[in-house]
């Protein structure tokens, strides 16, 4: 992993201790093998080496984790507790966040491959940010009064309200690009909200999320409310999106598997949430600085190696600048 000055960074001994065991996966509150007792490989994609061999999840495991994230939320404590008893749960992961920060940021570099000085500034800070506002927002879930005027009924009073409850068991997959920002950006929602959860990040980049199991539990959650499992999409993705004790899916992926998850939710009419790929335009006039804009432009297409969902990869141009933009950019 390249440094801030361009060196190498030595892996922590918790980072070299977390990846030399065989990474287990969490169902209610317990680390354990898959059923199958199959593993698969992880590589550093920065030069091919296996760094970790990843419990390799099936059917079996999908239906464990989902039964234990129903029977906790039909019957533990998650949802019963007050909001402000789970919003200060939720803000004591975003705290543990930050005191693994170097070592999150470390596995997140050497899962996914990018700088560890990204990774640091952004990926990790900006995920304890994350917990840190649902924290916030647990004691704010209202509903409201709805003022009624029944033609039928004349001089009637009514009372009526809305009252917001959590949606139950909610499916959480993750893509590889910022495995640990995205499980942020849809995790502490769910916890805040009093769902329990089965959580699958991409199998290749599974490690930040694991780890962040370990928080959980060091944070309080009870067991079942956060349940981790890892493996590939056919084998788990798809049951997790079909299975009829998940309430709602939420995924961040790529537009062709996001129809697939819709269709597959679809089965039992599930809320499903998508997150997926676009094309998104910078459009240049001639009256720009061009000088600011190339910097611009490449980097916002090829941050994080261009793989980010809002990557600026499409550029529409005017004629009267059109050669020069593309002659500029491809130089840079």
């Amino acid at each position: 992993m390249d440094g801030n000055d361009g060196g190498l960074v030595t892996l922590s001994p918790a980072v070299s201790q977390f990846i030399g065991r065989p990474k287990q996966v969490l169902i209610n509150g317990k680390w354990q093998a898959a059923r199958s007792g199959k593993t698969f490989e992880v590589y550093n994609p920065a030069n091919g080496e296996v760094i970790a061999h990843a419990a390799a999840c099936e059917k079996a495991d999908v239906d464990l984790a989902v039964a234990a994230a129903r029977d906790a939320f039909d019957t533990g404590p998650w949802r019963r507790m007050t909001a402000s008893e789970r919003g200060r749960i939720v803000w004591k992961i975003g705290d543990l966040i930050l005191k693994y920060a170097e070592e999150l940021a470390q596995l997140e570099s050497l899962d996914n491959g990018k700088p560890i000085a990204v990774a640091r500034a952004a990926d990790v800070p900006l995920a304890a940010d994350l917990f840190h506002y649902m924290a916030g927002w647990a004691t704010k879930i209202e509903g409201n009064t709805i003022p009624l005027s029944v033609p039928y009924t004349p001089g009637a009073e009514y009372h009526a309200y809305t009252r917001k409850e959590p949606i139950g068991v909610v499916g959480i997959i993750t893509p590889w690009n910022f495995p640990f920002l995205i499980v942020a950006q849809k995790l502490p929602f769910a916890l805040a909200a009093g769902c329990t959860t089965v959580v699958k990040p991409s199998e290749l980049t599974s490690g930040s999320t694991l780890l962040l199991g370990e928080i959980l539990m060091e944070a309080g959650v009870p067991g079942g409310v956060v349940n981790i499992l890892v493996g590939t999409g056919p084998e788990i993705g798809s049951v997790m999106t079909s299975h009829p004790d998940v309430d709602m899916v939420s995924f961040t992926g790529s537009t062709g598997v996001g129809k697939l998850t819709m269709a597959s939710a679809a089965q039992h009419l599930k809320k499903v949430s998508l997150e997926l790929g676009g094309k998104n335009p910078q459009i240049v006039f001639p009256d720009a600085n061009l000088d600011e804009f190339i910097d611009a432009a490449v980097f916002g297409a090829y941050f994080n190696a261009g793989e980010c969902c809002n990557a600026g990869s499409r550029l529409i141009l005017h004629k009267d600048i059109a050669s020069d933009v593309v002659a500029r950019v491809a130089e840079l």
